[in-house]
């Protein structure tokens, strides 16, 4: 499974991108907002520092907008991916763009019936938001094993992007579904390092190795 972050916080993204175990970034409106930058900026130095897809969203909901914002964002890099919502303007702007060669994360989806849609017009990716979802009482990860049976069934090439991740189960029940992608904040994402035995592991063979007076090289 892919690892996106879900941010517009540079520092962060570099940080992640460092361990080598970063794929791609997420951004949308709230998160380019609160980064207080200009957002045409910030995805461009995102899109610099990794070499996979850098979702930018356009803001606009009419086809021809939409197609105005998408030449705009994806001439800033090879590796923008047009953020489009799933409306039926959105995903008119999605076929377009795809059969042109870009890639397209379609996002707001909340229903495996809007899933099918998406891939019917070529979506590079589908994102599902899991946390949301179970925010007014349905299932997330639900919605997820729908998903991934109906693309099954289909061969349907659009890959699953788990968004609106909360917390470290979700990437866990992301991966034994077989979601292709999860993206997270970068909190959630050093969450998956952590265990309370590692660290009391880690502490017992360092001051055991402290008593041996010893040290490397």
């Amino acid at each position: 499974m892919k690892f996106f972050v879900d941010t517009a916080d540079v520092k962060e993204i570099a940080e992640l991108a460092q361990t080598g175990l970063l794929d791609g970034v997420t951004t949308n409106p709230s998160l380019i907002h609160k980064s207080g930058r200009n957002f045409l900026e910030v995805v461009k130095e995102i899109a610099g520092i990794v070499d996979g897809p850098v979702s930018a969203e356009v803001v606009a909901t009419e086809f021809d907008e939409m197609m105005r914002e998408a030449d705009v964002v994806r001439a800033l890099a090879p590796n923008i991916a047009v953020k489009l919502p799933l409306t039926m303007d959105g995903l008119k702007a999605c076929k377009r763009l795809t059969d042109d060669g870009t890639l397209v994360n379609v996002t707001l989806c909340f229903s495996a019936n809007q899933a099918l849609l998406a891939a019917k017009a070529g979506a590079s990716f589908i994102s599902p938001f899991v946390g949301r979802h179970d925010d007014v009482g349905f299932d997330g990860m639900a919605l997820i094993e729908d998903i991934r049976l109906i693309y099954d069934n289909y061969d349907f090439e659009t890959e699953i992007l788990v968004a609106s991740v909360r917390h470290p189960i979700h990437v866990l029940e992301s991966a034994r579904i077989g979601a292709d992608v999860m993206t997270a904040p970068p909190a959630v994402i050093k969450a998956l390092f952590n265990h309370p035995l590692t660290e009391k592991g880690l502490a017992a063979f360092l001051a055991d190795w402290e008593k041996t007076g010893q040290i490397i090289g």
